[in-house]
């Protein structure tokens, strides 16, 4: 489990997230949501120590990660951030950076590590592109190719920054049906997500944030029924049938 414990982190003397407690499961898939400027994505750089801390404690399977290294951490979490640039490479070589965490002197991947890389590309699609350049792929299959990397990285979680962001609505769903595979097979899957009702069908728990705070913390249904959405947002989200939820107009 990664367990936030009251932490705070901001930018200089400005705050952004104020005394945050939350538990992240393995095995489950969490969106968190919340306006522009809210501190989502602060949120996750502070768990993975880009942004440091200036109170409070991070856990992950019972060791706090302020004594763990920046490489041992990246051999627990994975992150992918929004608005990747897109390197000069094959998805192959960009797959395999996935394994850097696990790389001794000379750093040089062995065949184990080519398994691992091809394994992962495998499972989302994108190995029959393997030595095609990352530019020449769509942006759905490219996003594809970055889930890929996350995986070669082999961590319990993966935390991800809007992954859908700049993507067509078949793209989406494809992405975040894997998602959903990843956490079903026992992964923890954390994202920030702008799209509220592929939010609310595909995640097990909500989490909401409001100017650094998280206001509220439980399942779609139960975060549906209690109509912070409607609060928040501006807007209301109804449930038509289990696991489906759509805007009301």
């Amino acid at each position: 489990m990664l367990e936030l414990n009251r932490i705070s982190a901001g930018y200089g003397k400005q705050t952004v997230l104020d005394g945050i407690s939350v538990d992240f499961e393995k095995g489950k898939l969490t969106s968190i949501i919340g306006v522009n400027g809210c501190g989502k994505s602060t949120l996750l750089k502070a768990i993975l120590g880009i942004l440091p801390l200036s109170g409070g404690e991070i856990f992950i399977d019972g060791e706090n990660l302020l004594t763990i290294s920046r490489n041992e951490i990246a051999k627990k979490i994975a992150y992918l951030s929004q608005g990747k640039n897109i390197p000069d490479m094959t998805v192959e070589q960009m797959v395999l950076h996935g394994r850097f965490p696990f790389l001794s002197y000379p750093r040089r991947y062995s065949s184990h590590d080519r398994e691992v890389a091809i394994k992962a590309m495998e499972t989302v699609g994108v190995a029959e592109f393997a030595r095609k350049p990352l530019y020449s792929l769509s942006g759905g299959m490219r996003q594809n190719a970055y889930i890929a990397m996350a995986l070669a990285q082999d961590t319990d979680y993966i935390l991800l920054d809007e992954p859908t962001t700049y993507l067509d609505i078949a793209h989406q769903l494809d992405l975040m049906r894997i998602l959903r595979k990843l956490a079903d097979s026992g992964k923890g899957i954390v994202t920030v997500m702008h799209d509220l009702p592929i939010a609310f069908d595909f995640s097990d728990k909500l989490t909401v944030m409001s100017n650094g705070k998280i206001i509220a913390y439980g399942t779609p249904s139960e975060i549906c029924k209690s109509h912070i959405v409607e609060d928040i947002f501006g807007v209301k989200i109804k449930q038509v049938q289990k696991g489906k939820y759509l805007y009301e107009y």
